[in-house]
């Protein structure tokens, strides 16, 4: 196996709260490189198991390896976790634990070629499954000036949204704006004298607004809060078991805000408790350790 180039966030805090025990079964919403799910599917043995989802076929068949390698009980489904209530329902199983890291994967944003970051150039892509059909540079080339401006701001927070979204309509009348680095390069131009004393580099919200565009990130988060909703209130004859706990790490607030108030429902229809009031966080030595775990935010609730 080679280097899983991951290092998973709030791991100590995810197994704590979880409180995984021997024979359970648990979802990995969002398994990547298996960080997570390896610690998880030791801790529920014998006899428990491992149901793992992700978009990226090559992160899930290495995650496969990796939980298996480590004496875990592993299923790989190549799939959107908006599809996980059905596959469960399909095989009659009820999830004890489910885990949703809706960040992604270390190995993904060091490659090049898949267009998330701008530290390097290559295409623009995004795609968290590369075989999905819309890329981050078909969005560019189809989206009018105000629907650019709107996801960024939107998903983004750019107070320059507009500036941003002004310049990338100007500038593919000229030609395609195809790579990171062209659409970096714009934002950049969008900022003017401000990108030199931006504490973050300017393009970092902009490409943050597409990746989330481009997956469909918000209404994937939505649908699964939704079925979690639906069911914590019918209790029987459901894919979640009775007193399932379920953890959320999320790491944009348009995301955690999703999560807090579906949680806070909830607890008020006394179908859950929440066993995290305020989100949990990384302590100061694991993000000096794992600088990504900064924005990290990890709540979970128990159901009945």
């Amino acid at each position: 196996m080679t280097d899983p180039g991951h290092i998973p966030v709030l791991l100590d805090q995810v197994l704590n709260l979880l409180d995984p025990q021997p024979g359970e079964f648990v979802v990995d919403c969002t398994v990547g490189r298996g960080g997570h799910a390896e610690h998880l599917a030791g801790a529920v043995q014998p006899g428990g198991w491992v149901f793992g989802f992700d978009l990226d076929a090559d992160n899930l068949a290495f995650a496969e390896q990796r939980v298996q390698a480590a004496g875990g009980a592993f299923s790989a489904v190549h799939s959107s976790f908006v599809r996980m209530p059905q596959v469960l329902r399909d095989r009659q199983v009820h999830a004890d634990m489910v885990l949703a890291d809706l960040g992604f994967s270390s190995n993904q944003m060091d490659d090049p070629q898949r267009g998330f970051s701008f530290n390097a150039d290559g295409p623009l892509d995004m795609r968290l499954d590369p075989s999905g059909r819309t890329a981050a540079a078909d969005l560019i080339a189809a989206m009018t000036e105000r629907e650019l401006a709107d996801a960024i701001f939107q998903y983004g927070e750019d107070p320059y949204a507009r500036r941003i979204a002004r310049k990338i309509v100007q500038s593919r009348v000229r030609e395609p704006i195809r790579t990171t680095a062209q659409l970096a390069r714009l934002v950049e131009e969008a900022y003017g004298p401000r990108a030199r004393s931006s504490r973050m580099h300017p393009a970092t919200r902009t490409f943050m607004a597409m990746r989330i565009a481009v997956n469909d990130e918000l209404a994937a988060l939505r649908s699964l809060l939704d079925d979690i909703t639906r069911a914590a209130g019918q209790r029987e004859g459901t894919w979640l078991a009775a007193k399932a706990r379920v953890g959320i790490i999320s790491f944009h607030s348009l995301e955690d805000r999703m999560v807090k108030q579906t949680f806070a429902e909830l607890e008020r229809r006394e179908l859950a408790t929440r066993l995290t009031r305020r989100p949990v966080t990384a302590t100061e030595q694991e993000a000096r350790a794992n600088p990504r775990a900064r924005s990290a935010k990890l709540r979970v609730m128990q159901l009945g």
